[in-house]
């Protein structure tokens, strides 16, 4: 399905700042959302997310049938709207990922009230992680001086030393490694820009104007492609099943990440070791291996604060 153009004529209308959630936009977007992915509305879910009176409840829905007749019945005998059988999103609620995105992040116990659409969800069961404590001080403190090209002085546990040390950081970005929440910065004593694991951050304060550009890291700033494709060792009804599960096109995926994160992509991907594991087990192959491996040597691997 394909997202149809807005009542002003733009691709994908999204809710006005200025009205924010209370916006009729806003509440068109969550009929729209409902009868996508729940298949039925009533005026009662307006009322109840919305806090808005049972009148413009149903001049909503009048005026959603209004722009996407086809896409809104109503049921007499349930006494319910269910989503039309030739239904086409009118805002941009078709994409899964949003919908998954969602479900994962109330199933997490994230969600804030009001912050997804999601009515009814099916039982979801999460791969449970370690949570990484990360100090409220802390975290704002990185934000101030990124915001505001400030340095910050920390206190820093890493792997590779017995004691913390004290470091001078010119922050400039954020990342997430899947587990771990890093903040990018020039390190003043070591003179580079290194990774550093925000919950291994002992202590922090405010430091001075920072004169250090984010252009300047080049790992960061440099994108690299990394083309996965089926592992050829598979049988190709397993190779096929494989294309699948990666979206792949023609036999092959393409990957965008930055340079600095490139370590991590690689590690989750499975590439280390992968030459001691079956087919099976490994599934995927890097076509660029070389490419890869020549934007990988001195970035991530060695400036990251372990």
């Amino acid at each position: 399905m394909t997202a149809r153009t807005s009542p002003t004529g733009s691709a994908a209308p999204s809710p006005s700042r200025a009205s924010g959630r209370w916006s009729q936009e806003r509440r068109l977007e969550f009929i729209d959302y409902r009868l996508r992915w729940d298949g039925h509305l009533n005026r009662s879910d307006l009322i109840e997310f919305f806090g808005i009176s049972v009148p413009q409840a149903s001049l909503d829905i009048a005026r959603y049938t209004e722009l996407a007749p086809d896409n809104i019945r109503y049921d007499a005998s349930a006494r319910t709207y269910l989503s039309g059988t030739n239904f086409t999103p009118l805002y941009n609620t078709d994409n899964p990922l949003r919908y998954l995105n969602d479900l994962l992040i109330s199933a997490s116990g994230l969600a804030s009230e009001g912050s997804s659409f999601i009515g009814w969800a099916p039982p979801v069961g999460l791969t449970p992680i370690p949570a990484r404590v990360v100090s409220a001080e802390t975290l704002g403190r990185l934000l101030h001086a990124i915001r505001n090209r400030e340095t910050v002085r920390v206190t820093y546990q890493s792997l590779t030393s017995d004691e913390p040390q004290a470091r001078t950081l010119s922050p400039h970005a954020l990342g997430f490694d899947g587990f771990r929440w890093h903040v990018r910065a020039f390190c003043h004593t070591r003179q580079s820009f290194r990774d550093f694991v925000i919950a291994r951050m002992q202590s922090i304060r405010a430091g001075s104007a920072s004169t250090v550009s984010s252009q300047d890291d080049l790992a960061w700033q440099t994108p690299v492609t990394l083309v996965i494709a089926p592992h050829p060792g598979l049988p190709p009804a397993q190779r096929k099943v494989v294309e699948l599960d990666y979206g792949m096109q023609n036999g092959e995926a393409r990957l965008d990440c930055r340079q600095a994160l490139l370590f991590y992509v690689l590690k989750h991907l499975g590439f280390e070791g992968c030459e001691a594991v079956t087919p099976q087990a490994q599934q995927i192959v890097l076509k660029n291996e070389v490419e890869v491996a020549r934007n990988l040597d001195g970035t991530t691997a060695k400036f990251s604060e372990r």
